[in-house]
């Protein structure tokens, strides 16, 4: 069964990458504290571990992302819930929280999901924004699609940065 993904709609693209506009997403996440436990901590409230003892479908990507020195990993909540409707963690290290709507340049790649892949197309992506004059707004964000399970060839990835973007 497929995952539920973040809707958006590609306003350009290019060999390289996409720009996509995303409306308002909400999402659970935690600080990752470096003990590596932030995906079991977010999968658990999945599971059932909130106040309504509530299972919630796996939705895709799965992001991570740096915002004033700490590192964040998301789960995006599937479309069915609002900040009144979903429910509410029982783990402290977790929030509920939206990402505001905006315009985003996504780099897509196949391959591990290692830090070095990763780095590599970041790169990529930023100096090609760099030189297409497009005035990056944030900090990168790291998507990953596929379970760990999925061979690497047949894994999607990406790389995204908020921008600032006039059609």
């Amino acid at each position: 069964m497929a995952n539920e993904e973040a809707s958006y709609d590609v306003v350009q693209k290019n060999d390289i990458y996409e720009i996509r506009y995303y409306s308002e997403r909400l999402i659970v996440q935690v600080t990752n504290k470096g003990d590596n436990n932030s995906f079991r901590k977010l999968f658990k409230y999945i599971s059932g571990q909130n106040e309504n003892s509530k299972k919630i479908a796996m939705t895709i990507p799965v992001t991570q992302t740096q915002e004033n020195g700490e590192m964040f990993m998301q789960f995006y909540l599937p479309s069915k819930f609002n900040k009144d409707t979903t429910p509410i963690p029982t783990n402290p290290d977790l929030e509920i929280t939206t990402i505001p709507e905006g315009y985003f340049a996504v780099l897509k790649f196949s391959g591990r999901s290692s830090d070095k892949n990763f780095d590599k197309h970041n790169k990529i992506l930023k100096q090609k924004l760099l030189e297409d004059n497009i005035l990056i707004k944030g900090s990168v964000i790291r998507a990953t699609y596929n379970s760990p399970f999925t061979l690497p060839p047949l894994r999607r990835n990406e790389s995204m940065f908020s921008i600032d973007w006039k059609n």
